[in-house]
């Protein structure tokens, strides 16, 4: 059938191509078992772009990225591009992306699935059912801030310095999107800066405050400092429902429910920028894992990371909910049958590489579409 879902692919370095390549035998499933087909592209970016071109994204990319209706990336870096410079490091390609797009909202869930609940190190009667979303804004903060940089002081020292700063509307726009999904989930949303001691987290108080009053008067809103919650998700992360936080904070919190999970190749995301006056936005889906340069080409690495961002793709940026959730519980099936890549290995299950856990997914789907 005729399609105007236009994606995306960006692979990337390391394990990055060969999880793609798992969701490329996806999409082929669902054009010939769901009628759904897609308008798709394909490119280099991160040290095979450095490769290819010189450097970690071109313009033609970004633009590629502009006018597609999602895009979904997979890992860069790696350490034969250490040597280029801070510049031109393969990481920036995601974050000019991020800045491009205007992609301002990260969300990343940790959910531990019931096969795998033995896989965290915390005990099973704190992690079973766990079910987190942290939303992370992705576009400001310390990472963007101005002014930075390295300067030398008179006396020949060095001194590095960036910049923590957030405006009315940035943390507005964030704690919207975190707002909206608890509405949809449990109807609670944690807050977390340091406003004790940083005016930016100050700010960020009040402004969420101020906008949960006004707008989201059925949400329960709770504040908490990011030390403490770093604290609470390992001791009770189940009295979270939403997660909202600024770069820094969330790109630290986020790593840290990550793995009460159990492994960094189970966990998915999504970046979403602002919904536009035709109801559309970009976004970008990743797997929240690098890209395992030690096990790159061995056909090892778990793809259901990819593959489960690939649902979240399907549901934010397509309204496919019933597709999203079909992948979704093959990836549980499968695993509730025992197989199992390295990286989440028990005793008694099967060990099995990328490609047949990527089979797996398939079959399970094939029962589910019977």
């Amino acid at each position: 059938m005729a399609s105007n879902k236009n994606l995306l692919l960006l692979p990337g370095d390391g394990i990055g191509p060969e999880v793609m390549h798992e969701v490329r035998r996806l999409i082929d499933w669902m054009d010939r078992r769901r009628h759904v087909s897609f308008n798709l592209g394909e490119d280099y970016v991160g040290g095979a772009a450095i490769d290819a071109t010189g450097v970690p994204i071109t313009d033609a990319v970004v633009e590629k990225a502009r006018a597609a209706d999602a895009v979904l990336f997979g890992s860069v870096g790696g350490p034969q591009w250490d040597s280029h410079g801070f510049d031109k490091r393969p990481e920036l390609a995601i974050l000019t992306l991020r800045r491009e797009l205007g992609l301002f909202a990260n969300l990343r869930p940790a959910i531990v699935l019931d096969p795998l609940v033995g896989a965290s190190t915390l005990k099973p009667e704190v992690v079973k059912g766990l079910d987190i979303m942290i939303v992370r804004e992705a576009t400001g903060g310390i990472y963007f801030g101005e002014p930075r940089g390295i300067e030398t002081l008179p006396d020949g020292q060095q001194r590095g310095f960036n910049t923590e700063s957030y405006s009315t509307h940035e943390i507005e726009r964030v704690a919207r999107v975190a707002f909206d999904l608890a509405a949809k989930r449990q109807g609670r949303v944690c807050s977390v800066e340091k406003a004790n001691v940083m005016e930016s987290g100050l700010l960020w108080r009040q402004v969420v405050t101020a906008l949960a009053a006004r707008e989201y008067p059925n949400i329960a809103l709770t504040h908490m400092y990011a030390d403490n919650c770093a604290m609470q998700l390992v001791r009770n992360p189940r009295q979270f429902d939403v997660i909202v936080t600024g770069n820094l904070f969330g790109d630290l919190l986020s790593d840290l429910a990550s793995m009460l999970t159990g492994s960094l190749g189970m966990l998915p995301s999504a970046t979403l920028g602002a919904v536009d006056a035709g109801g559309r936005r970009h976004a970008l889906y990743e797997p929240i894992h690098g890209s395992a340069p030690d096990i790159a080409g061995k056909g090892i690495a778990n793809p259901l990371a990819q593959i489960l961002s690939f649902a979240m793709l399907l549901r934010y940026s397509f309204d496919m909910d019933e597709d999203a959730t079909m992948i979704e519980r093959a990836c549980t099936s499968v695993l509730a049958s025992g197989l199992r890549t390295t990286d989440v290995m028990a005793p008694g299950c099967a060990k099995v590489g990328t490609h047949v856990m990527g089979e797996a997914v398939i079959r399970e789907l094939d029962k589910q579409a019977a």
